[in-house]
């Protein structure tokens, strides 16, 4: 399907260049002299490569549409992954690469999408926020004030945030997948 390069929104996958692009970042420009244009930062789906692309806002690009299936993580074999599909109750296997860096947040029994591109697995969509225990976090300092320090704090899967200075060691809080940061402490 063909839009603007000006409807570019963040999320957006592309297909530029014979390759597939997720849209990270967009930024609208019009400058005083000259004509208007879109800065893009671009992920490649596959390999993870980034890429900064200017298009003219009259420039037309190719979006692609995901097939999206509802999958349950079964277990996981050292750098693969076995789910299942929940629609055929098919279990395949799926590389640690594809799932990038958030796979340290995948849990047995955990509800993903897989995103397919032809039959081909381009990506497993974690949910937007998992709950996960501090393991280990530093004391708080005295006079710090509450409002503008962070600390940071070890979880159990051994990712660090920055976390407020009133979570301690043995509270479960919610972490955004997205950007692996502190959303706050779980109920």
């Amino acid at each position: 399907m063909k839009i603007g390069a000006n409807e570019l929104r963040v999320g957006m996958l592309l297909e530029f260049n014979g390759k597939l692009w997720k849209t990270c970042k967009t930024q609208h420009v019009k400058p005083g002299k000259g004509g208007a244009f879109v800065q893009v930062e671009l992920k490649e789906l596959r390999i993870g490569t980034k890429l900064n692309e200017r298009f003219r806002s009259d420039e037309t690009l190719e979006r692609v549409r995901l097939d999206e299936e509802e999958c349950q993580l079964l277990f996981s074999n050292g750098d693969s992954f076995t789910f299942m599909n929940m629609s055929t109750f098919e279990q395949f296997d799926v590389d640690r690469g594809v799932i990038g860096e958030s796979s340290c947040f995948l849990q047995d029994n955990m509800m993903v999408k897989i995103a397919m591109h032809d039959g081909e697995i381009v990506a497993v969509l974690l949910p937007d926020t998992v709950v996960m225990e501090v393991v280990e976090t530093e004391a708080v300092v005295k006079a710090q004030t509450a409002a503008s320090s962070y600390k940071p704090a070890l979880l159990e899967n051994g990712i660090r945030v920055m976390v407020p200075p009133h979570i301690d060691s043995g509270v479960k809080i919610v972490v955004n997948t997205g950007d692996i940061s502190y959303v706050e402490r779980a109920k």
